[in-house]
């Protein structure tokens, strides 16, 4: 398919941040880039987050001041100070969208002024003060009578038609971020919806191409996004993720939140195995001194706690992966990453449910660090991958440009209330 504008790639020595403001953590992640597809990651800081639910900010102050903490710990591994960042959105707000848009071409050929207008025609039909368009991407041309056009450029005919996928967000939480974003002294460089940019961090050019669907599971959202053809065909967010697990377990064993996240690490399972109820946990309840009052329960207990929630999660994913009509493009593959996604069982649990092959994902093109064995930073390495330029579509150059609108309204907000 055309890729009708191609932004400049980073040059070599440059430098790129990625901030990713999750429900449980946020990451900020700064890199130089080496070469094509090459970055090195010279800073990270990481910081638990708060006022943060569901991808959608709830207390300004308190997302400020997580924000400001990752950004200070990764400045200062770095050696730098930053001044802008690439930073994801994420949440049910998210909404996919198929349109179709026609233009009269009579009279000259094809040039990428025509693709470029057809294309900000069908971006300028979709947005609102309700809805803002993260990414774009045609996926068929059609002149005149002449279907499955792959590049128009150059041709000659009377009418150009574009079948386009497009991704939106509301408007309100990009304005939230973007000003939590500038209050910690940080200009937006580029807006990246978060499953995409998962996708570009794990995902191999044949998985991409061939039809994949990517699935990251966060702390209190469960995001998938589907490719085929190399493109980003459909992007949804479920608010269901890792830490309503651990909210499951602190009420069925009466124990507190840490605990159960410890019990979940430790011995937690989507998969029951002949010896869970041979084996025996330790459970503190809430509310009592420590070492005061426990219980001990069966392994089985926990499983059987934590395997209804996971079904659930991947459940919602089918049932939605069953309303976009694509089922053509959507592969027998699947990828799980995310943190969430290192539950044991979970992989099984996805396969059995989705009926895919599936493999547990992590960021592929961060070069040898540590991080690249994490799925729980796969987020904030597609951020890096995107600004690094080595994933460049038609979803880069129209995102960047709508960032910028967003932005010069956040700016005139602030403004307003500075």
């Amino acid at each position: 398919m055309l890729n009708w504008n191609r932004d400049h790639l980073r040059r070599r020595g440059s430098v790129i941040a990625g901030l990713d403001v999750g429900s449980t953590k946020v990451i900020c992640a700064i890199a130089q880039v080496k070469g094509k597809d090459e970055i090195e990651i010279i800073g990270v800081g990481q910081h638990s987050s708060a006022g943060v639910k569901s991808g959608l900010i709830i207390d300004m102050e308190a997302s400020v001041n997580s924000i400001v903490n990752a950004v200070h710990m990764a400045e200062k591994m770095a050696g730098i100070t930053l001044q802008n960042v690439i930073i994801s959105i994420n949440g049910s707000h998210l909404q996919s969208v198929t349109l179709s848009v026609e233009m009269d071409v009579s009279g000259h050929p094809i040039n990428n002024a025509d693709v470029r207008k057809i294309l900000m025609q069908a971006k300028a039909s979709q947005e609102s003060q309700v809805f803002q368009t993260l990414h774009m991407v045609p996926t068929s041309y059609a002149l005149d009578e002449t279907k499955g056009v792959r590049d128009p450029r150059g041709m000659y005919g009377e009418k150009l038609k574009v079948s386009i996928y497009a991704l939106l967000s509301k408007a309100s939480p990009i304005y939230n971020l973007s000003t939590c974003v500038a209050r910690s002294h940080l200009e937006v460089a580029s807006i990246v919806a978060a499953p995409y940019a998962s996708g570009l961090a794990c995902l191999v050019g044949d998985e991409m191409e061939l039809g994949v669907i990517l699935i990251d599971m966060g702390g209190s959202t469960t995001s998938f996004a589907v490719f085929h053809e190399g493109q980003l065909r459909h992007a949804e967010c479920i608010p269901i993720g890792g830490h309503h697990i651990t909210m499951d377990i602190a009420r069925g064993f009466s124990t507190t939140l840490p605990h159960a996240e410890r019990l979940k690490t430790l011995y937690g399972s989507a998969v029951s195995s002949v010896a869970d109820d041979r084996e025996m946990i330790t459970v503190p309840l809430v509310g009592e001194k420590r070492g005061e009052s426990v219980n001990q329960m069966p392994r089985s207990a926990l499983v059987s706690i934590i395997k209804p929630r996971v079904e659930e999660i991947f459940d919602y994913v089918k049932e939605r992966l069953s309303k976009t009509g694509g089922k053509v493009f959507l592969g027998g593959r699947l990828v799980l990453t995310g943190g969430a996604s290192q539950l044991a069982g979970a992989r099984e649990i996805a396969s059995l449910t989705l009926r895919k092959n599936v493999r547990l994902g992590k960021p592929l093109h961060i070069g040898s660090s540590e991080l690249a064995q994490s799925p729980s930073f796969s987020t904030c390495a597609g951020l890096l991958s995107y600004g690094q330029g080595g994933h460049q579509t038609h979803q880069r150059g129209l995102s960047m440009k709508n960032s910028r609108l967003a932005l010069q309204q956040v700016g005139s907000f602030l403004k307003k209330i500075w």
